[in-house]
């Protein structure tokens, strides 16, 4: 993949929010085509066995598709969030458990970091995490902070010389067992809350870091998700991610790009089961024909072609105006409703898309092994992570009411 036409792919503010260009259209093609190649053949077995495939992960950047929204100069191919949508959306559609680990690596920690580091930090970190050479993730929520992840964030930072020392947990962290840099946001003044909170940039190898353990999760098996422990983490001062006690706006901006980067994995998995259930439809044989000719599986099948091309508007509009967050915006406005907004509606709209798949299988929509059954076991995770369904209504409700 070039780098032309990862910038070509770029969506100009001109250009209609409700469907691609001739670039991205190529764009989604292009990745859609790599994924199916590369990654499907991974997903049956990271279900089955909690499997990583590291290697595989790594080549990715080699193959171009990590540091999308990197420029040139840091090792990366100067597009944009609409860019890295398109790809996420089509590595979701083959392996979603993949999917979820590239975008924590390319969203989270390195767009992060491009967004919020110093040029220092940036030359360091970005070629390294744009190559594959690195693995990266994003430490925020904690054992006892998950909606209120700032409010209650019990890790504190301690300034001591030339360095900060580390001391707290993080939960549920994607990529977190294989991560090679973590940015992690921890309390330099707790008695201020979340206008206490500064962002640090860890290294696997620094003092007092480890993964506690790894966990295994119902949905998007195979994507490692670990607790980490800091213990007197040393951390050099330098690894300080924009001032101290302002990591609050890299907290809100981060989470806004972050939801508008889940709906790409939901739109995704729904096109996915969509064209299972049609496969299905016209093979499966009951009554002497296939079950798509009778009509309670063709309004099944109207229904969640309805809610897909619904997705993909709401999701492209948002990616978008996604685009147009400068670094420490974000956290209020209508761009803080609008990705909470579309992160609900593609999340409940998926569970919806593959309540009714599973039914159209059957008994066969129920077997742990099929690939219909791994689609259904996806769909919690993409309501609670990033924000639960409520806390995404809170959200919008707060910002309609503040006008």
């Amino acid at each position: 993949m070039s780098q032309s036409e990862i910038a070509g792919a770029s969506l100009p503010n001109a250009i209609s929010m409700f469907d691609l260009s001739d670039d991205q259209r190529e764009m989604l093609d292009t990745a859609d085509q790599y994924a199916r190649n590369e990654l499907y053949p991974l997903a049956s077995k990271m279900d089955d066995e909690e499997f990583w495939p590291d290697e595989a992960f790594r080549k990715l950047g080699r193959d171009g598709y990590f540091g999308i929204t990197t420029p040139p100069e840091l090792g990366g191919m100067g597009g944009d969030l609409f860019t890295s949508g398109l790809v996420l959306q089509a590595f979701s559609r083959w392996n979603h458990a993949l999917g979820l680990s590239w975008v924590a690596h390319e969203n989270l920690c390195a767009n992060n970091i491009y967004r919020n580091a110093n040029a220092a930090q940036q030359k360091k970190y970005l070629p390294g995490l744009s190559s594959g050479k690195l693995v990266g993730a994003l430490g925020l929520t904690e054992p006892g902070a998950g909606s209120d992840a700032l409010g209650s964030m019990r890790t504190t930072a301690r300034k001591d010389g030339d360095h900060y020392v580390l001391n707290g947990t993080k939960i549920f962290i994607t990529n977190g067992p294989i991560a090679d840099i973590l940015l992690v946001y921890a309390k330099t003044a707790p008695e201020k809350g979340a206008h206490g909170i500064s962002a640090f940039i860890v290294e696997k190898d620094f003092p007092g870091f480890r993964v506690a353990q790894k966990l295994t999760k119902m949905g998007f098996r195979g994507s490692q998700t670990g607790e980490l422990v800091f213990d007197d983490c040393r951390v050099p001062a330098e690894n300080l991610v924009g001032e101290e006690n302002r990591g609050v706006s890299i907290v809100m901006s981060g989470l806004d790009l972050e939801r508008s980067m889940i709906s790409p994995i939901c739109l995704g998995i729904a096109e996915r089961a969509l064209d299972l259930c049609i496969d299905y439809a016209k093979t499966r044989v009951q009554f002497g024909k296939p079950i798509a000719e009778f009509q309670m599986i063709q309004s099944k099948l109207a229904d969640i072609y309805v809610w897909v091309e619904t997705m993909r508007t709401f999701n492209y509009r948002v990616l978008a105006a996604a685009n147009a967050v400068e670094s420490g915006e974000g956290g209020r406005g209508q761009i803080h409703a609008l990705t909470a907004a579309s992160v609900m509606y593609t999340a409940e709209t998926m569970n919806k898309v593959l309540d009714e798949a599973v039914q159209i299988f059957g008994g066969y929509g129920y077997i742990w092994e099929s690939e219909i059954n791994r689609l259904f076991r996806a769909t919690k995770l993409l309501e609670i992570g990033a924000g639960t369904t409520e806390v995404r209504k809170l959200i919008i409700s707060s910002e309609l009411l503040k006008r």
